[in-house]
């Protein structure tokens, strides 16, 4: 018995404090705070906010087609903080679909009568390439950051953590797009839109386990 009592003391004194994590809410909300600022010096720097602000009056389709991206990147940020969590329930996971369904069938209104106006014209590539190169190269270094907070965490289920914030941070991409992007979109150019997106939570998922999974697994 003593040496157990001996051993148990032992190990309690090489213990160290655990610091919790604060909530998730929070954490969602300081990095998005964060992108924010950030986001705001881009387009204060190099956007032509007149014609966006002028191609956004004009389109209520486009209005909530941007909306519905913006809303989008926030709650896949916050599912992804919520699903980092053990006590939570995957059906957070779920949270951003909503919203994802009306970025998508927005676009792909604005396409549609796009390729009705314009005939053939509609159904060309127009900047997909650049829209893809940019979502992609935006998202990558916002996954990045927002893997550093969440993997604080250490998630058990890492890979619907990644899913999500490579939703996120692609969705947030996308958003900042439109102040860079004063035309209309045709069917090539949406699907390089979201296979952008998909790209970049392809990434995200085959990056869940050098720096999400918990380490002694």
């Amino acid at each position: 018995m003593s040496k157990t009592d001996g051993l148990i003391d032992e190990l309690c004194g090489t213990l160290q404090p655990v610091k919790r994590l604060r909530s998730p809410y929070l954490r969602a909300a300081f990095w998005l705070g964060v992108t924010a600022i950030l986001a705001a010096i881009l387009v204060a720097r190099f956007a032509d906010m007149p014609t966006f602000v002028r191609r956004e009056g004009a389109d209520t389709k486009l209005e909530v087609e941007t909306v519905a991206t913006l809303v989008t990147g926030i709650l896949a940020v916050l599912a992804a903080f919520m699903v980092s969590l053990p006590d939570r329930p995957r059906a957070w996971l779920l949270l951003p679909v909503p919203s994802f369904a009306l970025w998508l069938g927005s676009s792909s209104y604005g396409c549609w009568r796009h390729w009705i106006a314009g005939g053939r014209s509609g159904l060309e590539m127009g900047e997909g390439l650049h829209c893809f190169t940019w979502i992609v190269a935006l998202g990558i270094p916002l996954g990045i950051s927002l893997f550093l907070l969440l993997r604080r965490a250490r998630p058990l289920a890492p890979a619907p953590v990644a899913a999500m914030a490579g939703l996120g941070a692609a969705s947030i991409a996308a958003f900042l797009l439109q102040f860079f992007h004063p035309f209309d979109v045709t069917f090539v150019d949406l699907g390089m839109h979201f296979a952008a997106v998909l790209t970049v939570v392809i990434l995200a998922r085959a990056a869940c386990r050098p720096t999400l999974e918990t380490k002694d697994r």
